[in-house]
Order: C-alpha cells, then structure tokens, then sequence
C-alpha cells in the first residue's frame, strides 16, 4: 500500500541494510519507480524485505526489481569505510544520511524526477542537510515505515540483497561464517579476532557496536 500522500506519482524511494548487523556493511539503495512500476512492484511480490525469506525468493524478487524499475543505485559502504566515516561523523544518524543522499542522488544523475521517499531514520535535518544542489530541489518525504511504499520497499530489497551477498563474501575472505544481526555474534567475534585481531575486526565488523568492547577487552 502506497503513502496517501504521494500515492500514483513517480517518485524515488530509499532504504537501507545492514545498520543493526554487527557483520557486514551498511548498504543503502534508490529506486525510480514511474507509475507502472508503482503498480507492478505489489504485483511482483516487492514488500518490506525483512518480510522476505532469505532464500532463493530474495534473490528473484531482486531480480524483479532489477526489471521493473532499471534506474536504480546500490550504495555499499564496507565495514573498513563504515569504521572510517562513523569516527568521522561522529553519528550513525549522519553517516545514514550521507548515504540516503548519496542514493537519492546518483538516481537523479539518470533520471529527472521530483519527489524522493525515505523510510525516517532520525531527525529529518540529516538527510535534508546532506543533500547537494540537484537533490535539495526535491520534494522529500520521510515516514516511519515508509516499506508500505512500493519504491521504498524495492529499495528495501536492493539494499538487502546487495548486503547478503557482501556478508557471504567476507565470509569467503575470512574462512568463517559470519552470522546475521547483533544477538549471539559475540562467540564468532571472538573467533575472528583470535584470527586476525583489530585489524581483521575492522574489516569486517562495524566495531563501535559494545560487542567488540566484549571481545577485545
């Protein structure tokens, strides 16, 4: 079901992955969804992406996506940047928004529209300041779960698909396999930096979470 609001219009929605995992990155992704596509996401099977099984069905609904709204954009940001940009930031709420923005704004970069839609992750300033020139002449709508609006939840999609496939790459790289969430990862926190230390944590852990304050001390 669409926000009544902005029900119909062509618009970009926002959504991100990966904030409450220990492992893995921060993924955010855009979606442009014109009004076929705001009718052919729902019948496609596009909802809220933690309402989808995280199996094959994750994987052909991404493809579906894909299909119906080509003008899309992944923003991955690797546990390494992540460490980097939040001693930076200093805020998860601004790093989120540095990649709502940077989402909202890439889309733009390929297609004209005039209205972005963005499930609200904090004060509405964040993500209002951290856009640049093209993306402050857009109507900006944030909602709390926005995921009803078929353009958010393919981004909702995007963004956790593309954060799967990263947390299954790192556990390649690592040799172990790093699990979902932030309940139950201390032992395999443990496990990875018995293995590498700091170093290896930071590669793949976003390490403000208290749980590396459990390992390391």
């Amino acid at each position: 079901m669409s926000l009544p609001e902005i029900s119909g219009c062509p618009h970009i929605g926002t959504d991100e992955a990966g904030k409450g995992d220990y492992f893995g990155p921060l993924v955010v992704a855009g979606a442009y969804a014109d009004e076929v596509a705001l009718t052919r996401l729902p019948q496609a099977g596009v909802r809220d992406s933690k309402r989808i099984s995280i199996s094959r069905r994750i994987w052909e609904v991404e493809k579906a996506v894909k299909q119906i709204c080509p003008v899309c954009e992944v923003v991955l940001i690797s546990p390494a940047r992540y460490n980097e940009l939040h001693a930076k930031m200093g805020n998860l709420n601004r790093l989120l928004a540095w990649a709502h923005a940077r989402a909202i704004e890439n889309v733009l970069d390929r297609v004209e529209c005039d209205l972005a839609v963005t499930d609200q992750f904090g004060d509405e300033s964040y993500l209002e300041q951290s856009l640049m020139k093209r993306g402050r002449r857009v109507r900006l709508v944030q909602r709390v779960r926005a995921e009803n609006d078929p353009a958010v939840a393919a981004a909702a999609v995007l963004a956790r698909a593309a954060f799967l496939r990263s947390l299954e790459r790192l556990s390649a790289e690592t040799g172990l396999s790093l699990p979902r969430g932030a309940t139950h990862v201390v032992p395999m926190a443990r496990q990875v930096f018995e293995k590498g230390g700091q170093d290896l944590l930071r590669r793949v852990a976003k390490v403000h979470f208290k749980t590396t304050k459990q390992v390391v001390s």
